[in-house]
This record gives structure tokens, sequence and C-alpha cells, in this order.
């Protein structure tokens, strides 16, 4: 499986895929329709609390990746069972932050390539 993040907003092309969002919060302006989503993988994004404390503020990020990666090892389980659910080849992870270099969609990424061998 090839796993690949694309940002909801952005006006290319959206990738063919089993098609995920990875926000706790819908993206504003796309309807479900635009969206054409799989699925909607809240448990898996950043706590309320974390995501607040970022605030997408580059200087938090390495303080930040580390702890949202202890909260997905506290859902390794969800996240496995997610993976099983993916029907297709690639994996596209849906998110909606301006900033494509500080995003909680690649830790995501990197967590979910990592657990992939033990599914």
């Amino acid at each position: 499986m090839h796993i690949m993040i694309h940002r909801i907003y952005d006006d290319t092309l959206l990738p063919v895929g089993y098609r995920v969002l990875v926000d706790r919060l819908w993206p504003r302006g796309i309807s479900k329709q635009q969206a054409h989503l799989d699925s909607h993988w809240k448990e898996l994004t950043p706590s309320n609390e974390l995501r607040k404390w970022f605030n997408h503020e580059p200087p938090k990020w390495k303080v930040f990746k580390e702890k949202y990666l202890e909260e997905l090892n506290h859902k390794k389980e969800i996240a496995q069972a997610y993976l099983k659910e993916v029907s297709q080849e690639r994996l596209i992870l849906l998110y909606g932050a301006k900033d494509k270099n500080h995003t909680h969609a690649l830790i995501l990424k990197e967590y979910l390539q990592n657990l992939k061998p033990q599914y």
C-alpha cells in the first residue's frame, strides 16, 4: 500500500485511492459531495488540547510531533483496524492545514507506514 497526503483545499486534481479525512474538524467550504471520502478517521487526529496548544506554530513542531506520536501509540489498535479497512493500493490522507510542512498528516503518514508490516 502506498500512503500519500493531500491538502483537501488544493485546486489540483485530487489523487485517486482510498480517501480519508484526517482532521477532527470538517474543512470549511467543502461539501461531503466534493470531498468524495471513503472514511473520516477522527480518532487518529491530535487531541483538542494538543491541537490548540500547537496552533500551527512552527517553533512548537518538534514537541508537537513527540506528543502526537505518544497519543498515536495509545491508539495503535485503532490505527491497525483502519488500515485493514483500506480497500485500495493507495491511501490518501486528506487534511486542511495551510502549512504543508507542519501538519499532523505528515506525522500520521509516517506512523502508519511504520505500522503496515504489523497488520
